[in-house]
């Protein structure tokens, strides 16, 4: 078999493809074999990590990328800043804790958690984005189709589960159970992100049930990070700089 043969049964995708220009520029510089081997070996494991980080990104099934090195802090305040700070070594993922975001709209909860899961994939972690409401939807079809056991084994084997939005739609009292269900099963497997317009106090108003409500809160809040990053919306302040540039104010 050719050389192009034997690297496509090991699955050597690179060197498949790149092998003989990479003889030719090795035959050009005079490099060793021991070196020209180090650097297509190289080549392969990059190439490898590349693609298993569209892989993670891809399959975390974010509805866009944002990324740490863009978010600002300036508005947030000192503790906020801070506590971004420690988020950004994602130490609070490796030991299983969780990070509750709670805020107004506009004031940058989704793209941190969008921010911290991408960085997350980086890292070579396995992170899930999902909105609560669409959750709700998956839910209830896994349930009609006899799967909700699969979908939850699916929804425990991520590092990191963001789950944004929780709070603009209420849920009735099987979607309350379903998850309930799906949270504490999760909560021991590792963290969870959430994003929400509304303060524990006013999680009642989702779950509409006093009793099971105390019990989730009680249960994402023992490992938390809690961050009320309530304050001036961001994009209103970039729409009234937008129309001030365009002489439309």
């Amino acid at each position: 078999m050719s050389i192009n043969n034997y690297a496509k049964e090991l699955l050597l995708t690179y060197t498949a493809n790149n092998y003989s220009l990479h003889i030719e520029e090795a035959a050009a510089v005079g490099m060793k074999h021991d070196e020209f081997l180090k650097e297509l070996l190289f080549r392969e494991v990059e190439y490898r990590r590349e693609n298993r980080l569209k892989k993670r990104i891809t399959t975390a099934k974010f509805p866009y990328k944002k990324y740490l090195i863009d978010f600002k802090t300036e508005n947030l305040g000192t503790q906020i800043a801070k506590q971004v700070t420690a988020l950004k070594t994602l130490e609070f993922i490796k030991d299983g804790e969780n990070l509750i975001l709670i805020g107004n709209p506009g004031v940058g909860k989704t793209h941190l958690a969008i921010a911290l899961g991408v960085e997350a994939c980086m890292r070579d972690m396995r992170v899930l984005f999902v909105g609560v409401p669409n959750l709700m939807i998956e839910l209830k079809e896994a349930m009609s189709l006899n799967q909700l056991s699969a979908y939850k084994k699916k929804f425990e084997k991520y590092d990191l589960v963001i789950l944004d939005e929780l709070g603009y739609v209420s849920f009735d009292k099987s979607s309350n159970e379903i998850l309930f269900n799906m949270l504490s099963g999760r909560n021991d497997k590792g963290s969870i992100i959430i994003t929400t317009n509304l303060v524990f106090e006013r999680w009642d108003e989702i779950f509409k049930d006093p009793v099971l409500t105390g019990a989730l809160v009680d249960r994402l809040a023992h490992k938390s990070y809690v961050m009320d990053m309530s304050g001036d919306s961001y994009r209103i302040k970039e729409t009234v700089k937008w129309i001030e540039r365009k002489g439309l104010a």
